[in-house]
């Protein structure tokens, strides 16, 4: 009898599990696309290296956020001026297996670095590691409110996370600055 009892307790049990777990990473993903989504749009704001032989180094981006139909994922795309200097920029990550994988710039294999893995770590931050030759390091993005987010690159040395470059991006739209409201 117990053997009986057993043999249908232990699959119902297992495939309750199971459902669950899937279940878990369902809404996991639907949290993960809902974050990228509301990544989306204009961004604009200053940035500056903060370690490093650049040290000091100020700039300004402009990107522009787009997520894809099937998957969880981000692309952001637009550039970085110092001076009169513009230096094209885009990343690009979409969900692969448990977590995420992509590109910065062009890759390792280019002039960027890979993003070999990632996870949204709560509704409001992604953190990615990021891959180029012997350099390890992680990209983090955190909204801090809807229309704000900060983007930080920090690199392994040694056994030490060390801040290199320190972005702070406000989202923007296409109402031209300064028109004036009609009577």
């Amino acid at each position: 009898m117990k053997r009986a009892i057993l043999s249908v307790v232990l699959p119902l049990a297992t495939s309750a599990i199971l459902i669950s777990g899937l279940a878990g990473q369902a809404q996991g993903a639907e949290r993960d696309s809902v974050f990228f989504r509301s990544l989306q749009g204009d961004w604009v704001g200053p940035g500056e290296i903060v370690a490093g032989k650049y040290k000091g180094t100020k700039f300004v981006c402009n990107f522009a956020g787009t997520t894809p139909n099937k998957k969880p994922g981000l692309t952001l795309d637009g550039g970085c001026r110092v001076g009169m200097f513009t230096q094209k920029m885009s990343a690009t990550v979409m969900q692969a297996g448990g977590g995420y994988k992509g590109v910065f710039m062009d890759g390792a294999k280019g002039a960027g670095l890979d993003i070999v893995s990632g996870n949204v770590v709560d509704g409001r931050k992604v953190v990615m590691d990021i891959h180029r030759n012997d350099l390890r390091g992680l990209m983090q993005a955190r909204l801090a409110d809807d229309n704000t987010m900060t983007v930080t690159v920090s690199v392994r040395v040694e056994k030490t996370m060390v801040p290199v470059i320190g972005v702070n991006l406000k989202r923007v739209d296409n109402t031209a600055v300064g028109a004036i409201a009609r009577d």
